[in-house]
């Protein structure tokens, strides 16, 4: 049984924008890490993220340059999945669970029976992955904010199948990371995406109510002490990214009312128009 001295491999499948940055996370935590995605490109794209932002904090002297030597150092990209052998896998792939449980199982054929396999999805059931999954009781959600290697809150998911030892390795894996855990247990959206949620929503209906524009609506909530206003947070997560999400806990929720998709997200979806990660959203950029 694995105990969080144990763990000096760590695989990241996926090298979106949260695979990198939990890669980025996880290697400057000293740990050795494998950065996993089926597409080159992506991965070109992941590490160019990663190093952008590790270059950021040389520049702006929060870190010397020998550290970001060192955590690149750490970091391995690959495209094939035999490399992708680890005390702990985190996934941030597509927001889909049969892919998400193929995924694992693959994982799980090549590793060891004690790797702990996490998911840093926002609103599918661990549950329902781990059932589908080889020795259920080591799979758990681990999910990390965007950006993460900025954002300090990770909520580590417990599925009705995940261990007490894997839930606690997990925790103890965070607070190595330099992040804060809070223990929350699996339900739709967990505790943040559910409430959140309608920092979203309320904000498109007050704009298609006309009770203010989308540049009001952010700058009069920033102003109220939130980092940024619901339009801007949502093109940097990815417009088709949140609106998943809320489809999630729509259907999840038995279709409540509370929980609609905004129709002006789902207009920008349907055009491409995903936010910053397309040049275009709720803004220009």
């Amino acid at each position: 049984m694995q105990a969080v001295q144990d763990i000096k491999v760590i695989a990241v499948c996926g090298a979106g924008t949260m695979g990198a940055g939990i890669a980025q996370v996880s290697a400057a935590a000293g740990f050795h890490t494998r950065l996993f995605d089926l597409d080159e490109k992506a991965l070109q794209q992941g590490y160019t993220q990663i190093r952008g932002n590790l270059q950021k904090a040389v520049d702006k002297g929060k870190m010397p340059q020998q550290q970001m030597t060192d955590i690149l150092a750490r970091l391995t990209l690959c495209n094939d999945m035999a490399e992708c052998k680890a005390n702990v896998v985190i996934e941030a792939i597509v927001e889909k669970i049969d892919v998400k449980v193929s995924l694992f199982n693959q994982l799980a054929a090549i590793n060891q029976t004690d790797t702990i396999f996490a998911s840093n999805t926002s609103s599918l059931s661990v549950t329902e992955i781990a059932r589908q999954v080889a020795h259920p009781g080591r799979v758990a959600g681990m999910h990390f904010f965007n950006p993460a290697h900025l954002m300090q809150l990770v909520e580590v998911v417990s599925g009705e199948q995940t261990t007490p030892h894997t839930a606690r390795l997990l925790y103890a894996l965070t607070m190595e990371m330099g992040k804060t855990p809070v223990r929350v247990k699996d339900s739709p959206g967990f505790i943040v995406n559910r409430v959140a949620r309608h920092y979203y929503l309320e904000a498109m209906e007050a704009v298609e109510a006309g009770n203010a524009d989308i540049s009001a609506t952010d700058r009069l909530l920033e102003a109220a002490g939130f980092r940024m206003g619901p339009f801007a947070l949502m093109d940097l997560i990815g417009n088709d990214v949140n609106y998943a999400v809320t489809v999630s806990l729509y259907e999840a929720f038995e279709r409540a009312p509370r929980f609609k998709p905004g129709a002006m997200q789902a207009a920008l979806v349907a055009k491409g128009e995903l936010g910053r990660k397309t040049g275009k959203g709720f803004y220009n950029y």
